[in-house]
């Protein structure tokens, strides 16, 4: 018997750690001399409050939901992948390669290759990580923290080196072909004579990580593979005993879960930059650890962590415009964020559950 209900799994013990979050944040920006409603309302007006925010946000959003439901479909098998950086960054590469040096007469063949380059470039940055767990038993997050650096680093030298064009002191390739180039979401508001999100980035990628959700959750929970890959996550005895293979668990979940991260390179590569640079990941790799965790592994929780995720960066973009806070304070609230969601779950989760069960108890 559960010692408390789905939904206040679910619901409310995130809910709790994220209102505790923010609590002790509120008391950090009293102790700096500021208002800590005066800061919200800043972060509301100009992360939701108007389309120009929206757009932003949701720019934001798209990124955090690849790499979330990156980490979530590895730990579906028992795997933390936190190699989502490097991975991301090296669906980068596969993204620019695809987008420079093959003509492409409209940009809705582009994105099909470009997903499918970003995918697979991802996927194969996670493959060496995934064959050293089920070959070596080399810890996969040992392996993925080292590919990060390396990725990192190889990247720096693709740039500098093969894709920077002759003459440019930029490290970064050459813009990509106009007819590469992804609509924005307010051009596609615009087709209906609405105007919304002018000069923002938000493209058409969120429309795709809304349906890497949904085909995530039919793997994991409609598919055999997915059943699989959740018996095997759950005991890997009871997996062995039922024929499931280790190996072939371990090198597929890995590789899905790579090639949802490279695929987080269509938004902030193809869509918004246009172009590769360096560090175009942004961190995005390691939030989406914490919008997995917060979502409880699942595509429709990874969706909503990522768009608080979104609502703090833009947010906090505004904030440090209009106040004296610093910047580095976003920072400090998405590590608190982090922190009650995961590191200190327990601490919300064990006295719920006693509540519960005492409820239980008295009925």
């Amino acid at each position: 018997m559960d010692r408390m209900p789905k939904w206040a799994d679910v619901i409310l013990t995130p809910l709790i750690s994220l209102a505790l979050a923010f609590a002790i944040s509120a008391l950090v920006i009293l102790a700096i001399g500021e208002s800590p409603w005066a800061a919200l309302k800043i972060m509301v007006n100009g992360a939701l409050g108007s389309s120009y925010g929206w757009g932003f946000t949701l720019y934001y959003t798209t990124n955090f939901i690849f790499t979330g439901l990156a980490v979530a479909v590895a730990y579906h098998a028992a795997m933390f992948n936190i190699g989502g950086e490097g991975q991301a960054a090296l669906g980068g590469l596969g993204v620019a390669l695809v987008c420079l040096f093959i003509p492409w007469p409209h940009w809705t063949l582009a994105l099909l290759a470009a997903m499918a380059g970003g995918a697979l470039f991802g996927a194969a940055w996670a493959f060496i990580p995934a064959l050293l767990q089920a070959k070596r038993g080399s810890h996969v997050v040992i392996t993925t923290i080292m590919f990060n650096f390396i990725a990192a680093a190889l990247l720096n030298w693709v740039l500098v080196v093969k894709l920077r064009p002759i003459g440019s002191m930029d490290p970064a390739s050459a813009t990509f072909p106009a007819a590469t180039h992804l609509p924005k979401l307010t051009e596609i508001f615009a087709l209906f004579g609405i105007a919304w999100g002018r000069h923002t980035p938000a493209n058409v990628t969120f429309v795709i990580a809304l349906l890497a959700c949904l085909g995530v959750w039919l793997l994991i929970w409609r598919t055999r593979l997915g059943y699989e890959i959740r018996a095997f996550g759950k005991s890997e005895s009871a997996a062995r005993y039922a024929g499931i293979s280790p190996v072939r668990i371990i090198i597929v979940a890995m590789l899905i879960s790579g090639g949802l991260a490279g695929m987080m390179a269509i938004n902030n590569v193809m869509g918004e930059a246009e172009r590769l640079i360096l560090n175009n990941v942004e961190g995005a790799g390691f939030i989406g650890i914490a919008v997995a965790l917060m979502g409880r592994n699942h595509p429709f929780g990874v969706l909503l962590a990522a768009l608080l995720f979104g609502f703090l960066y833009q947010g906090g973009g505004e904030l440090a415009l209009w106040t004296t806070i610093p910047r580095e304070l976003i920072v400090v609230i998405q590590a608190l964020v982090i922190l009650f969601t995961g590191a200190l779950d327990n601490m919300v989760r064990i006295p719920l559950e006693a509540f519960f069960m005492s409820q239980r108890r008295k009925t």
